[in-house]
């Protein structure tokens, strides 16, 4: 009783989804064994509504991400982590509960941000490297996020929140969101997914010729807001000098994300807008400059490059397994390696270049 009783941030919750959905009862999927205490699910619940605007579909909305009980977090400005999921699911005719893949997946969103203290805010994107739902026939491979159309941000005893929706995107989709902006994508394509809703199996919304002008129109005229870039085969490997050839370092960089990263230094540098692409182990920073070099920092490599540099190298970065030279880059090379993908059991199910 006395849990209930301190459940205020859990209740303002709830109090936002009323002002939605009235006095509908939604199906609710709690966690039995707490997350702190050995239990697999982060989060404490996730709640799933039916709507049927536009379209008949699933709202499901997390509990946990915020802080639901009393205050723990030292930011007294924000509740937790500042928001809570929201999720919009087509449902099909006659479906009377809310298909187990979405909630794992929301639940796997709860493990990244809880592992990693990363949070999601609204502009966000991450790909999956797979489908969203394991084993469907779907072209959905990466998740954006927005925020929910329905949602304000609101004030809890706890601090504010706002809800912010995850909608299940392609990979194309995804490279356009890179090189220019979530939103900007994502509001061009409204009238092929209204309300966000996450239709799996929908066609990717580069076939629509006016949204495809819309993101050439907005890559041009905007340049690209990713200005940090995720990328698992990334190396500096530090050349040997020799008494026949000049010292050359390499900058090694997967197949998979060879196309994207072009298109990222023309919406960046040419924009005089910084790009850094981050490894595992190593940060690599390209940066707007009339003087073309590079600078070794520890961990953090700095390539200067000016327009004429740029142009070149983003010709030459194809994802196709290759090494090479900028003309006017001196004592660095480029080698761009095979990707594989695998699958959850492990297995390569994909090799890109």
């Amino acid at each position: 009783m006395s849990e209930e009783l301190t459940a205020v941030g859990w209740d303002a919750i709830d109090q936002a989804l009323r002002q939605v959905y009235g006095e509908q009862e939604p199906m609710h999927y709690g966690t039995m064994i707490p997350y702190s205490l050995g239990g697999q699910d982060p989060l404490d619940g996730i709640s799933a509504y039916k709507s049927e605007t536009p379209i008949p579909h699933w709202h499901f909305v997390t509990y946990g991400f915020s802080e639901l009980y009393e205050k723990e977090f030292d930011n007294q400005e924000y509740s937790g982590y500042g928001f809570e999921l929201t999720f919009r699911l087509v449902r099909n005719e006659n479906e009377e509960e809310p298909p187990a893949w979405a909630l794992n997946l929301l639940q796997n969103m709860g493990r990244y941000v809880f592992n990693s203290g990363n949070v999601f805010r609204a502009g966000d994107y991450l790909d999956a490297n797979g489908p969203i739902c394991l084993d469907a026939d779907t072209q959905l491979t990466a998740l954006a996020f927005t925020y929910d159309p329905q949602l304000a941000e609101i004030n809890t005893p706890n601090g504010k929140m706002e809800f912010i929706q995850m909608v299940g995107i392609s990979e194309d989709e995804l490279e356009a969101m890179q090189t220019w902006n979530t939103l900007g994508v994502l509001e061009a394509g409204i009238e092929q997914i209204p309300s966000y809703i996450t239709d799996l199996t929908r066609n990717s919304l580069l076939q629509n010729q006016e949204v495809v002008a819309a993101v050439e129109h907005g890559m041009e005229e905007d340049g690209s807001n990713t200005g940090f870039l995720f990328v698992d085969q990334l190396a500096w490997e530090i050349g040997k000098k020799g008494w026949l050839n000049k010292q050359s370092n390499v900058i090694q960089l997967g197949a998979k994300q060879a196309e994207v990263i072009s298109k990222l230094l023309r919406g960046r540098i040419l924009k005089d807008k910084n790009l850094s692409l981050v490894g595992q182990q190593i940060t690599i920073q390209f940066k707007a400059d009339s003087q073309v070099g590079y600078r070794e920092d520890g961990q953090e490599i700095t390539i200067s490059l000016n327009r004429a540099a740029v142009e070149e190298l983003s010709q030459k970065l194809v994802p196709q397994e290759s090494q090479f030279t900028v003309s006017s880059l001196a004592g660095v090379s480029f080698q761009i390696l095979k990707t594989h993908i695998k699958n959850q059991e492990g297995a390569v199910v994909k090799t890109i270049g």
